[in-house]
């Protein structure tokens, strides 16, 4: 059972943080324990990453503790700050092309470690939304964030499927291992 921070439809539940113009927070994660592809996933309501990051990092860090610096894919992003305020902390921000999944943020934290969210595109119509965000966080889920975002995809990610037998270095910056679909 995934833990939802925003509804899984366009009406507003109770969100646990919201963006400073009020917007809720739209996070759903996967169960404690899981072991899955993705750790969950992020519907911004825009692709402004220095209005949309605090919301997010705030609830991680009660979440999975203190998140220290992120990585996106340029792909999605306009602009890509160095460093993000978030309110508390500075969130060091970084950003690969051909490195990381278009559609997927990391985020890292030195005490805790690595989470892997998909990152729905605010353009997204909100049934789709809910339908990525719910696969994403889903227990088992073994698809790359560009695999659920197209799923008839040839690209790198959009192909591939996640191996959970694999071990997951992130420490040694091994890479993700992947199975033939």
């Amino acid at each position: 059972m995934a833990t939802d921070i925003a509804p899984q439809r366009p009406a507003p539940a109770e969100p646990t943080a919201t963006a400073a113009r009020g917007l809720p927070l739209r996070l759903s994660v996967t169960p404690d324990g899981e072991r899955c592809r993705l750790d969950g996933a992020w519907w911004p309501h825009s692709r402004d990453l220095k209005q949309e990051l605090p919301p997010l990092v705030a609830e991680l860090d009660v979440r999975w503790g203190r998140i220290t610096h992120a990585t996106v894919n340029r792909h999605l992003w306009p602009t890509i700050p160095g460093r993000v305020r978030t309110g508390v902390h500075t969130l060091r921000l970084g950003w690969f092309d051909a490195e990381q999944d278009p559609y997927e943020i990391s985020l890292f934290s030195y005490q805790v470690g690595r989470w892997d969210l998909l990152v729905v595109p605010p353009e997204t119509d909100p049934d789709e939304a809910a339908r990525l965000m719910a696969a994403a966080s889903g227990a088992g889920n073994r698809q790359s964030a560009g695999a659920l975002l197209d799923p008839d995809s040839t690209s790198r990610w959009g192909s591939k499927r996640w191996d959970a037998t694999a071990p997951r270095d992130w420490h040694g910056e091994t890479a993700t291992v992947f199975a033939a679909p």
